[in-house]
């Protein structure tokens, strides 16, 4: 407590000083580190239901300055994360799929490359592939996120200092149109060290120079596991964090962008509990930053956004009335994900009927099938057996509902689903989509400031704010020709 008001009056201090300043852009002083995170999927109720799960606020609850940001893109309200990241990296407002280039194809300077070319050193970390949409918006200049190859060499090409989390979708360029050779090769050449375990991770120094880093086992889409399947041999998004701080620390000053990125993987897939460890993961990245402001207040900037909500959670649910009872999430001990890859995986291969599928259910979910509903809340009643059963059919049958259907999975397994949803429910959760939402987000700060970021502001205010907090023209700057030609290809 005494370290959050001591952090709250270092804002207010901050606020008083720039009073005394002349009016105008200028600021008591420029932010010499800056940390940018981004909380994919992060909207108001996963803070809210991470916050009632733990029983106490976030560490970015209680930040000094509090905002709210709307995160509508350029040709739809429903943004996307590449449209709503390049919004965030750079201050335009873009179309659907669009990395780092306005609704012309013309390509816009990122914070990161700012930073980058006034000699600080710059660091993008992600719990999904670092060639995905959040952090290719820092670094590539693109038509679609969906050019992994393109935005492999991009980053191979970027100068920054430290990329790691998950890794790399299309490095060979198996899958483009034009292959360029092999960006991974390009990188090494750069002089890029390449790690891909959790011993030679941690042992990383200063002195090795710039790092391309990835945990060992990247479950889904070269992703870093959800946190609720990770072991002892993973590689945490926190852990990933402060070695990103102790890489970049320098004479010059930092940028680094961290992602959570499977925060909006889970809630795609109506996962609360993963979604929830997800959010209070990427909260303890946070509080790393955190220990290094309070090493340097004066100097440090930190802001805390999301670039849209997803799945559509609601603190509510008529089946429990005015009822929350979070605790039940905690029986859940796998991923939908695990579930659905290993669980049924095995479980198909040995064959069974569905009572023998009934106590892998309670394994892993806490959902009972017999018992007194009335003084267990974990009793499943008639209707939601006879729905697991169902679904469990559908499943085993390699069913998928499509996208005509009332409930849309998508590409997710009815079971998994269903399951999930039964479990949310008994919580005192709902579920609205399976997809992003146009409702604003918090952005929170501490730090050189932070007073910019109170207030309500669109997501590309957060850029320009960013920009000017580190001694920046506040406005979008266009690329130069070369980068222009790379977002033509």
């Amino acid at each position: 407590m005494l370290k959050v008001q001591k952090r709250f009056v270092g804002c207010v201090l901050a606020l008083a000083l720039a009073m005394v300043f002349m009016a105008g852009s200028a600021w008591a002083k420029d932010a010499k580190y800056v940390f940018f995170f981004i909380g994919d999927g992060m909207g108001l109720p996963q803070r809210a239901a991470s916050s009632a799960y733990l029983g106490h606020k976030l560490a970015i609850d209680a930040m000094p300055a509090q905002g709210i940001t709307t995160t509508f893109a350029n040709d739809r309200f429903i943004t996307g994360s590449a449209a709503s990241a390049t919004a965030l990296a750079s201050g335009v407002k873009t179309n659907i799929n669009y990395i780092g280039v306005d609704p012309q194809f013309r390509p816009v300077k990122t914070i990161a490359e700012m930073a980058r070319d006034r000699g600080m050193k710059v660091g993008i970390v992600s719990s999904v592939s670092i060639d995905h949409a959040t952090p290719a918006a820092f670094y590539a200049h693109v038509k679609n996120r969906s050019m992994y190859h393109e935005i492999d060499h991009a980053l191979a090409d970027s100068g920054f200092d430290f990329f790691a989390g998950g890794g790399l979708k299309d490095p060979a360029g198996k899958k483009s149109k034009a292959p360029m050779g092999d960006a991974l090769e390009k990188a090494k050449a750069n002089g890029y060290k390449v790690v891909t375990d959790k011993k030679g991770f941690m042992a990383l120094a200063p002195g090795d120079g710039k790092v391309i880093a990835w945990n060992a086992w990247l479950q889904d889409g070269k992703a870093l596991p959800y946190v609720m399947d990770m072991t002892d041999k993973d590689i945490t998004l926190p852990e990933f964090t402060g070695k990103a701080i102790e890489m970049l620390d320098n004479d010059k000053g930092f940028f680094l962008m961290v992602e959570g990125g499977k925060i909006d993987w889970a809630c795609h897939a109506n996962d609360a509990a993963a979604s929830i460890d997800n959010t209070i993961s990427f909260d303890k990245a946070v509080q790393k930053a955190l220990a290094f402001y309070d090493k340097h207040p004066d100097e440090t900037l930190i802001v805390v956004t999301g670039d849209h909500e997803c799945g559509g959670l609601t603190l509510g649910f008529a089946g429990t009335k005015y009822g929350s009872h979070y605790d039940i999430l905690s029986h859940q001990k796998v991923s939908f994900q695990k579930f659905t890859d290993e669980t049924l995986v095995d479980f198909k291969k040995k064959g069974g009927d569905f009572n023998a599928m009934k106590p892998i259910i309670t394994a892993d979910f806490g959902l009972k099938f017999t018992g007194d509903a009335k003084t267990d809340p974990m009793v499943l009643a008639d209707y939601e057996a006879a729905d697991i059963e169902q679904a469990f059919r559908r499943s085993m049958a390699g069913e998928k509902v499509k996208g005509g259907d009332y409930l849309l999975y998508g590409e997710y397994d009815p079971l998994s689903v269903t399951l999930t949803h039964v479990l949310n429910q008994k919580a005192g959760l709902g579920w609205t989509s399976y997809k992003h939402t146009g409702v604003p987000v918090s952005t929170s700060a501490i730090g050189v400031n932070c007073q910019a970021f109170n207030g309500s502001y669109d997501n590309k205010d957060v850029a320009t704010k960013l920009m000017a907090s580190m001694g920046m023209p506040a406005k979008a700057v266009f690329a130069d020709i070369a980068a222009a030609r790379v977002a033509a290809n």
